[in-house]
């Protein structure tokens, strides 16, 4: 039986040195990687390159177009605030819900409204969108019927 021990026991030996050994070739060549001026270079431009684009949406957020929109959303934003501030919740959740149907990007409206506004009217909101939806689509389906209807 000593020679089976012995015999695991190098093997394990060989197993732990294998894996030190791969170890220490991933740093080797990491910090070689990274310390070469041409992957600076490429990752600097990667970067760079991001940059404009995270300009432009942020430029398409609001339109010059939809000024209408946008004033509509920001009427709706004030609405809900001042309800809210009178005590009257259910109606500033109702003005919060149709700011979130016309924002373009609602996810982040969502971000600030969990920031801004209490616990309990935040969860109001996130009840309310649902439905928002369903009404958004019966609204839209109507709409295309009676496009689509020849009287």
């Amino acid at each position: 039986m000593p020679g089976v021990r012995t015999f695991l026991g190098l093997l394990a030996s060989l197993a732990v040195c294998g894996v030190v050994a791969f170890l220490g070739y991933c740093v080797y060549f990491d910090r070689k990687r990274r310390g070469d001026p041409g992957f600076r270079r490429r990752l600097r431009d990667k970067r760079r390159a991001k940059r404009p684009k995270a300009k432009e949406q942020g430029a398409q957020l609001w339109d010059p177009a939809n000024e209408k929109l946008r004033e509509f959303f920001l009427q709706e934003v004030r609405m809900g605030e001042l309800w809210l501030s009178r005590g009257a919740h259910r109606m500033g959740v109702d003005h919060f819900s149709n700011a979130l149907l016309v924002c373009t990007q609602p996810q982040e409206l969502l971000k600030v409204f969990k920031h801004t506004l209490p616990p309990k009217v935040f969860e109001m909101v996130l009840h309310q969108v649902p439905l928002i939806c369903q009404q958004f689509e019966a609204d839209m389906n109507e709409q295309e019927y009676l496009e689509d209807d020849p009287d």
